[in-house]
């Protein structure tokens, strides 16, 4: 079973390696006249090309390109008066001679639609009949009966990925775009809710310099953060992390010569609170901190404090 496994992935693998050397100027001009359009892109398919299709048009969706799918037999019962004239459309036939979908041509044309088509027959109807071509033409399907679509699904699913990859670079699409189509994920909490929204302000664990090591430890128990600041918030001195004070113990056991300024850190960490939770979180990550002052460094004064486990 293992042998057919790896036999399968090596069948697509060189499928995929063959379509890729396939790739000419035809998919620039894909990519920029998509780029120009002023309608959506839809994407018509049936069978193992519209469950492929449903995929693309979901990738160019959240990746910043307007896009639906549609399927051939809806439309042509109705659903084509959802295809504007401005819209581009993607038909995904192997064969390029898939039935329904020859039968929307004709509509596609006289609505004076952009037809994009992914085939593997570049003589194919559908092919002849497209504006642009995208030739997904494989060597050998993975099936060993060579019926059922494998390598050839996979090779238009990747040439779908890499339209959506082309469009986003091109648009600059950043992490805040995506996260903007995605509110309801980790992503979008990270990358949409600013720091402010999630800082504690309340009960901030301000301690003097002249702080004694057991009072340090208390107001660092009771502020549960695992940090204390030295100082107040419009005059920061410092912050006395649980690691400094296990530091501090290593050095010298003696508890009762510590103090808040001997084992404070005097350049600690601020983060603006109009700062995303994604940037703050790649800050702390990076200076191997969990918890990180809000407010700034350069007047030294502090309105919160994010921890990053706090969620």
């Amino acid at each position: 079973m293992k042998e057919i496994a790896k036999r399968v992935f090596d069948t697509e693998i060189d499928s995929l390696k063959h379509v890729a050397s396939l790739i000419d100027d035809e998919f620039t001009k894909v990519v920029e006249v998509i780029l120009k359009a002023n309608g959506k892109v839809i994407v018509i398919g049936i069978g193992k090309s519209g469950i492929i299709g449903k995929k693309v048009a979901a990738t160019l969706a959240s990746t910043g390109t307007p896009s639906f799918f549609l399927h051939p037999g809806e439309a042509f019962h109705g659903d084509l008066g959802m295809v504007g004239g401005d819209d581009m459309v993607i038909l995904i036939s192997y064969s390029g001679e898939t039935d329904e979908v020859l039968k929307l041509i004709p509509f596609l044309k006289w609505n004076q639609n952009t037809i994009i088509g992914i085939t593997g027959n570049p003589n194919s109807t559908v092919a002849k009949n497209s504006h642009y071509h995208l030739n997904v033409n494989i060597k050998q399907e993975a099936c060993p009966l060579a019926l059922a679509p494998t390598s050839s699904t996979t090779a238009t699913l990747v040439m779908g990925d890499a339209l959506a990859v082309a469009l986003m670079e091109s648009r600059q699409f950043q992490h805040e775009d995506f996260a903007r189509f995605h509110p309801g994920g980790s992503l979008g909490r990270k990358l949409l809710i600013k720091v402010k929204d999630l800082m504690r302000t309340d009960n901030l664990p301000f301690i003097s310099e002249t702080a004694s090591f057991t009072e340090l430890l208390l107001c660092m128990s009771e502020g549960r953060l695992g940090m204390v600041i030295v100082g107040d918030a419009q005059d920061v001195k410092g912050v006395v992390t649980d690691g400094d004070l296990r530091r501090a113990l290593i050095k010298n056991p003696d508890t009762t010569t510590h103090t808040a300024i001997d084992m404070m850190s005097r350049s600690p960490i601020f983060i603006d609170e109009n700062e995303f939770i994604h940037h703050a979180e790649q800050l702390m990550i990076e200076k191997k901190i969990t918890a990180i002052l809000v407010g700034s460094a350069s007047d030294r004064k502090v309105s919160g404090i994010y921890q990053i486990y706090n969620q």
